[in-house]
């Protein structure tokens, strides 16, 4: 394991059963991801993609194989454990946004810091940093219905921000936006990276969306089968 990768997935196999039939969804998978890099997962439907980066998320454990981040090995954690684990190192952006309608923007975006032991204060200075962030501070009285597709998933973006993780995981975030405001959300997934050192783990069917990325890896048939870096966002870090 280097002693620079944040994230370390070590010949990780996933299989699911349906029925009396075991599916074979990830087969022998090896990768590491470098803290504040930013790594897109493509491949086909069904190739393992969103296995993988759940693996990495700690939402599922692996059959076989073990996935360590920041050197703790989060595939021997029990779901209490990695529940406490994800509210502190992981924020999720998700293709849908996942808001809560009857809640503000700056509800949706306090809600994981709900979780935590902190201060009503400091609740507050976490949710208006990571508003001012994406560019809704004067946008957090509003709820979801009166938001746009794109600051809808602003909004999405700084919840996952509010708890200062050190992962970003986002699955397939622009696919609900066109193309405007899909490039909107690539350039604040960018900036994220760039700017505060995220790692951002992205799974996507876009190969605009990919190209933003430093490194690209292919999923197909639950093997990796290609990976390889964007030589303009290389030399742009």
């Amino acid at each position: 394991m280097s002693a620079k990768s944040l994230i370390v997935v070590d010949n990780v196999a996933k299989e699911y059963m349906r029925g009396s039939e075991r599916i074979s969804v990830l087969r022998g998978v090896n990768l590491a991801l470098a803290a504040a890099d930013f790594v897109a997962l493509i491949g086909p439907s069904g190739s393992g993609k969103t296995t993988l980066l759940n693996l990495i998320a700690g939402l599922d454990q692996p059959t076989s194989g073990r996935v360590f981040f920041d050197g703790l090995e989060i595939s021997k954690l029990d779901e209490t454990q990695l529940a406490r684990w994800r509210t502190n190192a992981v924020g999720f952006v998700f293709q849908f946004f996942h808001l809560i309608p009857v809640l503000t923007a700056y509800e949706n975006v306090e809600l994981p810091l709900l979780l935590l032991n902190m201060t009503a204060q400091r609740r507050r200075e976490q949710v208006l940093l990571a508003l001012d962030l994406v560019g809704l501070s004067h946008r957090l009285h509003h709820r979801p219905g009166q938001l746009s597709g794109g600051e809808q998933q602003r909004v999405g973006i700084a919840r996952a921000l509010v708890t200062d993780p050190k992962l970003i995981v986002a699955d397939e975030p622009t696919g609900d936006l066109d193309s405007a405001k899909s490039r909107e959300i690539l350039d604040l997934l960018q900036s994220l990276q760039q700017e505060l050192k995220k790692t951002i783990l992205l799974v996507t069917h876009d190969p605009t969306a990919a190209a933003r990325a430093r490194r690209v890896l292919r999923i197909d048939k639950g093997l990796l089968v290609e990976e390889r870096t964007n030589r303009c966002q290389r030399l742009a870090v």
